[in-house]
């Protein structure tokens, strides 16, 4: 059984400090690095305006290695041609110089603002400092000079016994805004102590994404900077999870549950969002078609302002499930908000239910299911509500 933990798992160190890139001084530069080379899985966004950083973190975890991740927020290298390639390899090649190690084995991932250069002199000034900083303590301080627009740092980990030997998994992310599969807009890092057999680590890593982050949205928006590593170091002296196994499917079940909350942490992070709300589809004639109904429900704009003013209009949850694109039949379908029935048979239950399911829209975080009465599909989703402060905070995000 994994039990929930924020310990850090053997072979891991970070360090995170201010290198002036925020105007703030918030922190906006850290740095993960492993004590060796390990076992490396990546996983990156689908915008076809891909940031300079993903270019080359991307190139290098196909090779199976990493060491070291360097991380700084508030600017995103992207959309900054050949200059912006060329500085995040700089940024790199300062990473490897100061720890010792090849340029090939260290990952750098940015986020922020797009079409700015990154100013190279904070990572002249903070890179070596970071390298002496590193140590186990810090990787809080690694979950906040992640965020931007974030109003909370996010961190979440298991921990489980495999064969006696103690397995530890500690996943760090950000995101708040741009928030939409595939991926969702975000940064994330995950680190693992347990030995993996080869080929293992990206299949278990892609599986988790598609029912993690790939199962949130806040604003449609897919970012150019998305990207989540795994990391695995081996160092707690487990047997090597075999494909096929017992072990792989209890690893994989811990993996799963870390992504999953760090996932609900970002949608419930959204920008200027009051309520974290799942989606849940029932009775589709296909998982996958429960899939691109909920996706139908969850990215709604009136669905999402329906509930920040805690309205309980199903009608657009309806109709938002009727333009999805799939089969239905809008006579077999009934809707419920946490357990408050609202719809049977296609018909409403009336005001009388509509007040009881207004209390539960009043809560924080709440469940909408909608049953399509015609097979054995489901899948979920998860969204905020869009509020007056999203608009706000999108609109002075560059002042």
């Amino acid at each position: 059984m994994a039990e929930s933990t924020l310990d850090v798992p053997q072979g891991f160190r970070a360090s995170a400090c201010s290198s002036g890139i925020k105007k703030s001084g918030k922190l906006d530069m850290a740095l993960i690095c492993a004590d060796q080379p390990v076992e490396c899985a990546g996983v990156f966004t689908t915008n076809k305006v891909v940031a300079a950083p993903v270019k080359l973190t991307e190139s290098r975890v196909s090779h199976g290695l990493c060491q070291a991740i360097l991380i700084n927020s508030g600017n995103a290298n992207a959309c900054t041609g050949e200059k912006g390639l060329k500085d995040a390899k700089y940024c790199g090649d300062l990473v490897a110089e100061a720890l010792d190690i090849a340029p090939e084995f260290v990952a750098v991932a940015s986020t922020g603002v797009i079409g700015v250069p990154l100013p190279m002199h904070c990572f002249d000034g903070h890179v070596s400092t970071l390298c002496r900083m590193l140590g186990n303590d810090q990787f809080d301080g690694v979950a906040r000079a992640m965020m931007t627009t974030d109003a909370f740092p996010k961190m979440c980990g298991r921990t489980i016994n495999l064969g006696g030997a103690e397995i530890t998994i500690l996943g760090l992310a950000k995101g708040a805004g741009m928030i939409h599969p595939d991926m969702a807009t975000m940064l994330a890092f995950i680190m693992t102590d347990a030995a993996l057999a080869d080929g293992l680590l990206g299949d278990s890593l892609k599986k988790s994404v598609n029912a993690s982050f790939n199962r949130i949205t806040v604003d449609r928006d897919t970012s150019t900077n998305d990207m989540a590593l795994l990391l695995a170091s081996g160092a707690s002296g487990n047997d090597t999870i075999a494909a096929g196994s017992p072990e792989l499917e209890q690893f994989d079940r811990a993996l799963d549950e870390v992504l999953l909350e760090l996932a609900k942490m970002i949608a419930r992070d959204g920008e200027g969002a009051t309520k974290l709300v799942r989606i849940q589809i029932e009775g589709a004639g296909s998982d996958a078609d429960a899939l691109v109904a909920a996706r139908s429900v969850a990215t709604s704009q009136l669905v999402k302002t329906a509930f920040f003013g805690e309205d309980a209009n199903w009608g657009r949850i309806i109709a938002a499930v009727g333009y999805a694109g799939i089969d239905m039949d809008p006579d077999q379908v009934s809707l419920s908000f946490d357990h408050v029935a609202m719809v049977e048979n296609g018909l409403g239950l009336g005001p009388e239910q509509e007040a009881i399911a207004s209390e539960v829209l009043k809560k924080s975080e709440f469940t909408v299911t909608v049953n399509l009465g015609s097979g054995d599909g489901s899948a979920y989703y998860y969204t905020s509500d869009l509020s007056y402060d999203y608009v706000k905070i999108n609109a002075a995000y560059r002042t």
